[in-house]
């Protein structure tokens, strides 16, 4: 589907759930969601507000944190923890199921799709008798750069013990 269908499609979406929850269809909220759909990464609000601020958007962060509750609440955009205390958001619409790989040390967040863990959700959905519709898996490591860079400290550590004895 192209983009355009896409935010054509998430803007009925979204224009459909504020009607069924009788939320005002503001164009603040709109161009949130425009914004979210222009994306290819994960964000957080902060990130999102300036961005919208930059592009000259009149919006407050408080708006933009509520409009990320609603969008998450009728599932166009899916929220995640990455083990920091700062939400990380992304769209979902459209978007195929995959999990991420995130480092403990610079926060680098990488997709990665496997066929196996789907097939692993369907066979635990039906031994078990769930329906099961998403699911969320997070591995945390140190990335290719934090590896090195550990390596390279680790090793100027035990030069200096070294030349101190």
């Amino acid at each position: 589907m192209s983009e355009q269908k896409t935010n054509e499609l998430v803007r009925k979406i979204f224009e459909a759930y504020l009607e069924n929850k009788n939320l005002r269809k503001t164009p603040e909220r709109f161009a949130i969601l425009e914004e979210i759909y222009s994306r290819n990464d994960h964000f957080d609000v902060e990130t999102l507000y300036i961005h919208m601020k930059n592009q000259k958007y009149r919006v407050s962060r408080a708006t933009v944190y509520n409009t990320l509750e609603l969008l998450v609440s009728c599932d166009l955009v899916t929220k995640h923890q990455f083990g920091k205390n700062m939400a990380q958001f992304e769209k979902s619409y459209g978007y195929r199921q995959h999990d991420h790989v995130i480092c403990i040390e610079c926060g680098k967040v990488v997709e990665f799709c496997d066929p196996r863990i789907h097939q692993i959700q369907t066979m635990v959905g039906d031994l078990l008798k769930f329906d099961v519709k998403h699911h969320s898996l997070n591995l945390y490591g140190f990335c290719s750069d934090c590896s090195m860079a550990r390596k390279v400290n680790e090793n100027a550590a035990t030069a200096a013990k070294i030349e101190a004895n």
